[in-house]
């Protein structure tokens, strides 16, 4: 936990330095996530979407008046509906945002998440993906964002069940 708290700080740090338009949010909304199986057949357990919240806080640094980059801290409960397939995350992504319009951003880029569930569950404590989005710009400082993640590693410590984490969140951010 120490390692995180120095290396958000170091990220958070290196960007305000590097550029001097930042500003800073909020955002939470709603998730409906899955683990998407290999070969889910012989499983006994409830495999169906998990729909629950997510909250978190960012960073917009300001590249180029069309560019951004954009690094968070979330909390998310994914995984499945099963309670025993529940993922509780902290999220770090960093997303790239392209300006298409004057109020319409797409965001791509990766994510690092650290599991928060119960020690020795058979869940690795990290998990990458790559997330895609798109934010619409309500006025000055509220906007709405839609995102889909796609999981990139096993969630399982074990090459016995394989599964990725997938999900979409559609939510409301205020940038201060």
């Amino acid at each position: 936990m120490k390692k995180l708290a120095i290396l958000i700080v170091l990220i958070f740090t290196g960007f305000n330095m590097y550029s001097q338009n930042g500003t800073y949010g909020v955002r939470g909304g709603a998730t409906l996530s899955r683990l998407n199986f290999d070969d889910d057949s012989d499983l006994d357990l409830d495999t169906g979407s998990r729909v629950s919240f997510y909250i978190g806080f960012f960073a917009d640094f300001q590249l180029s008046n069309t560019v951004s980059v954009v690094p968070e801290l979330q909390f998310s409960p994914e995984g499945s509906k099963e309670e025993l397939l529940h993922l509780n995350l902290i999220q770090l992504p960093v997303l790239f945002k392209f300006k298409v319009h004057e109020r319409v951003r797409l965001g791509v880029g990766p994510q690092v998440a650290i599991n928060t569930n119960r020690i020795n569950d058979a869940v690795q404590d990290f998990h990458f993906s790559g997330i895609a989005g798109v934010e619409y710009k309500l006025n000055q400082m509220l906007f709405i964002d839609l995102r889909y993640s796609a999981g990139i590693n096993n969630v399982f410590e074990n090459d016995i069940i394989e599964a990725t984490n997938s999900n979409f969140q559609l939510g409301i951010g205020y940038q201060f």
